[in-house]
């Protein structure tokens, strides 16, 4: 007989287990369902430093077993298992996955977010051959060459300034003409010495043999373009929602994430998206964790009225 969860997590990282935690502590039965790993995007982070507690910082994957410890030893379980497919209207409600099918009586959704890609012809090709999208992961393979770094915001500002310490030089590419990163990050960027910025400029087109080996960009107020040749390229563009899932089944924004407030419930009742994923200001682990918190004070409330 199919065992009935009183909560079905999906998705490993900070809001996911930090709602296993919570959950198992306050006596339901939980099981955390991630696909590949404790952590999601947390843990291909090398360096995080604003996280309390941790003066010296720790490394994103230490954190994300330190995490699932923590909630699988107050009785959380964990599966490592590729959701197929879900119905949330069901009572109770029915996860589809590639080691069998579970079943909930409440469901959050912590499926977290992707890097978004620019969308040039064989960019999803060269994916692993000089186009990238993760600094801390990939950064270390570009030692002494040249590299492009795409985006304006945060992650590309942090990004570009890792690889400033790893690569010979660093290309900057914005579609605007300052970033809109925090000012952290500007005195930083325009005192390294191997920085070079492109202001109003695209990535228009990828070049390359075997693996790239260059980008044209293209100024976009005089439309003119020019090669660059570099080694690699790293896209920070922002993030997409892993929202396929539930596409027609939860309320979705225009940008594809859950509607959710801070309560994280969802259009459907029992249902809660934490995390990334959700629509809200700030996607830090910070704010996934309390999110995953959050989750469990109303699903118990959820269950404690639906008796």
């Amino acid at each position: 007989m199919a065992k009935v969860y009183d909560m079905v997590i999906i998705g490993g990282g900070p809001g996911g287990y930090t709602a296993a935690l919570y959950a198992a502590r306050a006596g339901l039965r939980v099981v955390v369902l991630e696909k590949l790993s404790a952590g999601g995007q947390m843990a291909l982070t090398h360096q995080i430093d604003n996280y309390p507690g941790f003066v010296e910082g720790i490394d994103g994957f230490t954190l994300a077993e330190n995490m699932q410890q923590q909630a699988e030893r107050f009785g959380a379980e964990t599966e490592l298992a590729e959701v197929l497919s879900l119905d949330l209207q069901a009572d109770p409600k029915m996860i589809e996955t590639s080691e069998g099918i579970f079943y909930g009586k409440t469901v959050v959704y912590a499926a977290g977010a992707g890097p978004r890609e620019l969308g040039l012809p064989k960019e999803q090709e060269l994916t692993g051959r000089g186009v990238n999208y993760c600094a801390a992961c990939d950064g270390m393979f570009y030692r002494g060459k040249t590299v492009v770094v795409v985006g304006g915001g945060n992650s590309a500002a942090a990004d570009a300034l890792l690889l400033s310490r790893i690569a010979k030089k660093v290309i900057l590419v914005h579609r605007r003409d300052t970033l809109r990163a925090t000012k952290v990050y500007h005195k930083s960027l325009t005192e390294a010495e191997n920085v070079e910025f492109r202001w109003n400029s695209a990535v228009a087109e990828l070049r390359y043999g075997e693996k790239l080996n260059a980008v044209v960009l293209q100024d976009l107020q005089t439309g003119e373009k020019s090669v660059v040749e570099c080694d690699g390229l790293f896209v920070s563009i922002g993030r997409k929602p892993a929202t396929e899932l539930v596409r027609d089944q939860l309320a979705l924004d225009q940008s594809g994430y859950v509607i959710a407030d801070e309560s994280t419930r969802t259009s459907i009742p029992g249902v809660f998206a934490v995390g990334d994923v959700r629509t809200k200001v700030l996607r830090q682990i910070l704010t996934a964790a309390a999110d995953g918190a959050m989750a469990v004070h109303y699903a118990e409330e959820y269950l404690s009225e639906k008796g």
